[in-house]
């Protein structure tokens, strides 16, 4: 805005001002124009599991490793998006089965120390834990049997391509400590105390609220677009 008369310009400089609070401010109370700032490239997304991925190595030994790069695939599917230089990778590839473990708040140190530790230099670091691991009755696997809840699976397919390197399991079966159950039977995300991570400032977080039902909340609104057509 260019203001020609030199006597008005303190109150055109003033008007442009007042301009741009206002479009701010009713902009992002009514959902308008939200300002953001570019952080640049980064893994944003959150929450991230913590995961304890855990096989036998060649002499029996386990190696365990701290994974937050993991997710569902399919209803009997988990892929575990891990480098192939790791230990537990290694293991992986040569006994074909694993378990992953969910890790909760009470075992938060010996998960971070997982996730510290390389099995390549401290082939021993399950041990060093003072952890106990027994063998699934599933899989050829160990079960560490201080976390709550474990998914016992056998090697379905190693992906690799220039952009990822995924470990894909099938789910053999899932056990859990009955104090994590709800009265239904099922995992209660409440009582299991899962780790979250969190990739922009390395914390670790645990849920604390139900705020919804999956399915539910939005009926309203696919009502209301519905009735649109």
């Amino acid at each position: 805005m260019i203001i020609a008369v030199q006597g008005y310009a303190a109150e055109g400089v003033s008007a442009l001002l007042q301009f741009v609070y206002l479009y701010h401010y009713i902009g992002n109370s009514k959902g308008g124009t939200n300002m953001k700032k570019n952080l640049g490239k980064q893994p944003a997304v959150f929450p991230m599991p913590v995961l304890m991925v855990a096989s036998y190595d060649e002499n029996g030994t386990v190696q365990v490793m701290n994974a937050a790069w993991g997710m569902i695939c399919g209803m009997d599917k988990i892929a575990l998006f891990i480098d192939e230089d790791h230990a537990t990778t290694k293991a992986i590839r040569k006994t074909g089965a694993f378990t992953v473990s969910i890790a909760d708040r009470e075992h938060m140190d010996v998960a971070d120390y997982y996730g510290i530790a390389t099995g390549n230099r401290m082939p021993d670091k399950f041990a060093r834990s003072g952890y106990h691991a027994e063998k699934s009755a599933h899989v050829n696997a160990p079960i560490i049997t201080e976390f709550p809840l474990v998914m016992e699976c056998e090697l379905a397919e190693i992906t690799e391509t220039a952009n990822l390197h995924a470990v894909v399991g099938t789910i053999v079966n899932v056990s859990a400590e009955e104090t994590i159950l709800s009265d239904n039977g099922k995992v209660d995300p409440l009582k299991l105390n899962a780790l979250i991570f969190d990739q922009f400032q390395s914390g670790y977080y645990v849920a604390s609220e139900k705020v919804g039902k999956a399915w539910n909340a939005g009926k309203d609104l696919m009502k209301a677009a519905n009735e649109k057509e």
